[in-house]
């Protein structure tokens, strides 16, 4: 009996000194407060307005060859198809340049977009071929020919991906999650097929179309740098500066 109840006992000491499974707290990241966002007064708040221009002779066109790939031949009902990197409107306005606020709005922290950009894989080309995005914000990718393609961007400040598409499937989305200007972009299947890509952190950035012209509304007052890039015709920049409620101008002009 004396045995039977130190066994018991025995038995109750373990139990007791027994420890629980440690557990490691999760810890949720913290998403960003509204207030935590940079906000235009907009008492204050001003606006930037430019044109961009080309003065000269443009290049003369050049057939893009389809001849390894019959279905994007027949994409286009037989018709010869031209590569035009400089595309330009009445008065000479310049399309598909990037325009952007280079530096300026250093320490401000914009609320993210909540709209997604799409790009489009359609008569074997890429359309748009240019393109903006913010720093997160998504991009669909559509196929919208008849054969397979694979989109593949080249980025140096980002994670370089590529993302094959067959006909008919779904749009699949990609997020750039830094500011790069510019993020080349390829088909791995069609060597003819190329777009850029700008990504910025904030919402004043454009591309052109043939008038040559952008504007921003809702800009906080400040010196700005305004850049610009073409696939073809390289960058520029000039310094702007924009008062409170005021309206900035600005001209950029390629030759």
């Amino acid at each position: 009996m004396k045995r039977l109840l130190l066994c018991a006992a025995a038995v109750l000491l373990a139990a007791c000194q027994k420890t629980e499974p440690s557990t490691i707290p999760i810890v949720e990241e913290a998403k960003p407060k509204a207030s935590d966002y940079f906000h235009v007064d907009p008492a204050t708040a001003a606006s930037i307005s430019g044109t961009i221009v080309y003065k000269g002779a443009s290049p003369a066109r050049q057939i893009i060859s389809m001849e390894s790939d019959e279905g994007c031949q027949k994409a286009h009902a037989g018709k010869p198809v031209y590569g035009e990197p400089i595309v330009t409107g009445k008065n000479g306005g310049l399309a598909n340049v990037f325009v952007y606020i280079q530096t300026g709005l250093e320490g401000k922290k914009f609320e993210p977009s909540q709209e997604s950009v799409s790009i489009d894989q359609k008569g074997c080309l890429f359309v748009p071929r240019i393109i903006g995005v913010r720093a997160g914000q998504s991009l669909d990718l559509n196929n919208s020919d008849p054969v397979s393609h694979n989109i593949h961007p080249m980025p140096t400040n980002n994670r370089e991906w590529n993302e094959q598409q067959s006909p008919g499937t779904p749009a699949v989305q990609h997020r750039f999650g830094r500011p790069e200007v510019m993020i080349p972009v390829k088909c791995n299947v069609h060597s003819w097929m190329h777009a850029w890509i700008g990504v910025v952190d904030h919402p004043y950035f454009a591309v052109t179309g043939t008038d040559g012209g952008f504007t921003w509304l809702h800009v906080p007052p400040g010196d700005y740098m305004i850049s610009t890039w073409h696939e073809k015709l390289g960058g520029q920049a000039q310094r702007l500066h924009v008062n409170a409620s005021g309206a900035g101008t600005i001209s950029f002009t390629y030759r």
